[in-house]
């Protein structure tokens, strides 16, 4: 499913319209974006937790070279299920 037909499955299950399901959508993602940005992690009960994963600062190789490289920390975006929704697809 992609982000189209998320927001035509929205509209259909509720009296909300796709233009305001689209609105409501991308305020979640902005709100939930904003949010890991500021360090902050999103738990929303029964669904799941979106939080940040600090990734280390390593060395790599070029693979058309061999040459070493550094790759920089970065943070990466986590969701971890939550109970509810685990149970759910199961």
């Amino acid at each position: 499913m992609n982000k189209n037909e998320l927001i035509s499955a929205m509209a259909n299950a509720s009296s909300l319209n796709q233009t305001q399901c689209t609105e409501a959508l991308q305020t979640f993602i902005n709100t939930v974006t904003a949010e890991l940005k500021g360090g902050s992690e999103v738990k929303i009960i029964g669904f799941g937790t979106f939080k940040i994963s600090k990734r280390k600062a390593t060395t790599g190789r070029n693979p058309q070279t061999g040459a070493q490289i550094q790759i920089p920390a970065s943070n990466a975006p986590k969701f971890s299920a939550g109970k509810a929704l685990k149970e759910a697809v199961n």
